[in-house]
């Protein structure tokens, strides 16, 4: 039979009938060049399709995302008597806290919770003899453990953000210890406002908080603190 007789009893005939007319090694090419055709056709299809136009309910204008994203946040009336507050405070310090002692038993607690017990934290004996600042240290993760305290973000009777249902810490952006806190030292943290962003829930702050020591010119830490205030 010829070739063309076959593709026109192609469509006339069953797959099963059609398979039987042939040899087994025409058969053979026959499976592998239908194989091929329908992987062409797959990838052409897929091909086809990433040419098409979006469908209208999928079409968006370039610059839609745009607005979404220029679009300003609505804050609540309380959100928005604060943040014109604080816009007129940027760059300059908005809370100094109270002195806070850094005594030996608070160093040992910590070392405990973190089992970080270094003699240079741990030991005042050792300390004394060794390290050259001749007394233990706090440790810097300590310091930074303080800043809730020290910031009086923890103290509702003497909360920065009164009219905020929520104070949400989101991290920190830089930290630097400049120089060691001794054991038995006072420190106290003092804030300057850096940025202040609308945000969905309310406000998202930004400060610079330096942890002074007591009687020494340079700070125990510096770091760049961001939390968000909600309403």
């Amino acid at each position: 039979m010829k070739v063309a007789d076959l593709f026109k009893h192609r469509g006339e005939k069953s797959q099963s009938e059609f398979m039987q007319w042939m040899s087994p090694a025409v058969r053979e090419y026959w499976d592998e060049f239908i194989q091929k055709t329908n992987n062409h056709r797959y990838l052409f299809a897929r091909f086809w399709d990433m040419q098409k136009p979006a469908v209208n309910d999928e079409v968006q204008t370039p610059n839609a995302s745009n607005d979404v994203e220029n679009k300003p946040v609505e804050l609540k009336p309380e959100a928005q008597v604060l943040f014109d507050q604080l816009k007129e405070k940027l760059g300059q310090v908005i809370h100094t806290g109270e002195w806070l002692e850094i005594s030996q038993q608070r160093i040992n607690q910590f070392g405990e919770v973190t089992e970080d017990m270094q003699w240079i934290h741990t030991n005042p004996e050792r300390a004394e003899l060794e390290s050259p600042f001749k007394t233990t240290i706090a440790h810097g993760f300590l310091t930074l453990a303080m800043l809730p305290k020290l910031t009086d973000s923890v103290n509702p009777d003497h909360s920065l953000f009164p009219t905020a249902k929520m104070v949400v810490n989101i991290g920190l952006n830089q930290v630097r210890f400049p120089y060691p806190v001794k054991a038995n030292s006072r420190v106290r943290a003092v804030s300057k406002l850096s940025k202040v962003t609308p945000i969905k829930k309310g406000l998202e702050i930004e400060r610079e908080i330096k942890v002074e020591i007591e009687g020494v010119r340079r700070p125990g830490a510096v770091v760049v603190s961001v939390i968000q205030l909600h309403f």
